[in-house]
């Protein structure tokens, strides 16, 4: 079964760049800006520019709504891997606004997270210092099933074992 979670190594070049603090931003494409720098330049960013945007994840993700159909990739943040609000914000963006880009798990990132990541609408992910990728792909084999829905089966699934 192949994963359809994205990994990405910080350690290898990556198409996002993110920009630093700077209230000039002058839109490039594949920048991965803050909310705020957003906020700042959303107005003059050119139609057909990709654009990223690191949102906390104690931020309201309808701030977003209006403008995700110009977003291409939306980057949460797990600040403390105890502290699942960007479940919650990936599954709005996925459900309530049918947003389509990519949606990236970053921060506090465990392997034992990967499944409800998949599950939630993430579609990469950068893994805290020290977690083994191959670990994580393992972990999104691990279940073959699952009793709730979720973003791909919205209805109950069973699992019917052979008699």
């Amino acid at each position: 079964m192949k994963t359809t979670i994205k990994f990405i190594d910080p350690h290898y070049p990556e198409v996002w760049h993110t920009v630093p603090a700077d209230p000039g931003v002058v839109p490039q494409g594949y920048q991965l800006l803050s909310l705020a720098q957003w906020q700042a330049v959303r107005q003059q960013w050119p139609d057909g520019v990709p654009v990223g945007v690191q949102i906390p994840n104690d931020s309201p993700i309808e701030s977003l709504a209006e403008d995700l159909h110009r977003i291409a990739l939306v980057a949460l943040a797990f600040p403390k891997w105890v502290d699942g609000r960007a479940y919650s914000q990936a599954r709005l963006l996925r459900s309530r606004y049918r947003f389509e880009g990519e949606v990236r798990a970053t921060g506090e990132v465990l392997v034992d997270m990967l499944p409800l990541l998949e599950r939630t609408g993430f579609d990469s992910v950068v893994l805290r210092a020290g977690q083994d990728r191959f670990a994580a792909e393992r972990a999104l084999r691990f279940f073959p099933g699952h009793y709730q829905g979720d973003l791909k089966e919205a209805r109950p699934v069973f699992v019917r074992e052979a008699a």
